[in-house]
């Protein structure tokens, strides 16, 4: 739980690299959270409002750990716009974010693992 408090301490910062454990443990919890509210809001009405504005509330962390973690492996955050080509962006990005983090010190920052060895 502690990974996505620190995501969501990092709200909107865009600098900086994102271990993998921070970023699946993120998406991860994430999902659990969107899941139990839409089946607790699957009636409509104030629950259903709740999922949304959960949604809308986590989306700009997401893109800034989705950025600091293609930071990670040396790559532009830029990157997270292959997404939008239909499968094969999806797939490219997945393979992405599941690389390990480039050893040493890159143009966005020291390792993250060596900060919190």
């Amino acid at each position: 739980m502690n990974w996505y408090f620190e995501v969501l301490k990092k709200y909107a910062l865009f600098n900086g690299r994102a271990r993998r454990e921070e970023y699946w443990m993120f998406f991860l919890i994430n999902i659990i959270i969107m899941f139990v509210l839409l089946l607790l809001g699957l009636g409509g009405g104030s629950l259903a409002i709740l999922s949304t504005l959960y949604s809308l509330a986590v989306t700009i962390p997401g893109i800034a750990v989705s950025a600091r973690r293609l930071h990670d492996i040396n790559r532009s955050g830029w990157w997270m716009f292959i997404s939008l080509v239909p499968v094969i962006g999806a797939i490219i990005l997945l393979v992405f974010t599941v690389q390990d983090s480039q050893p040493g010190e890159n143009r966005y920052g020291q390792n993250p693992k060596i900060e919190t060895a």
